[in-house]
């Protein structure tokens, strides 16, 4: 993963350097502290800082999709968090440029999300 963004960031390809950023957030989250099954506190905020780094290259680029999928999972990390009106007040707005695609799976996570936030 890593690799992967420096290679990027060496040669000038930055095409999907939001979707690796938002991978390197979801590695990080499954790291987990032994006995307890969790990620640490660490590991919590490094995956935020992953994904709002995604979120905000992707806006950058213009890439809807990868906005989307950046911001759906920066969203469930504050959901996790208690932060349910920031998740839906990043989302919501998000979601709603599309105007068509809704049963590809990006557009059904977010949905979903949107839902249990209410």
């Amino acid at each position: 993963m890593l690799e992967g963004l420096g290679l990027a960031k060496g040669h000038a390809e930055h095409l999907f350097e939001a979707e690796l950023y938002r991978l390197k957030g979801e590695l990080t989250l499954q790291q987990s502290v032994p006995d307890a099954g969790l990620p640490s506190p660490e590991h919590l905020r490094d995956a935020e800082v992953s994904f709002q780094k995604a979120v905000e290259i992707a806006r950058a680029q213009q890439s809807r999709s990868l906005e989307l999928r950046a911001a759906t999972s920066l969203a469930r990390l504050w959901q996790s968090k208690g932060k349910h009106r920031e998740a839906r007040d990043l989302l919501a707005p998000i979601y709603g440029w599309f105007t068509e695609g809704f049963d590809t799976k990006d557009l059904r996570a977010a949905k979903a999300l949107l839902e249990e936030l209410g």
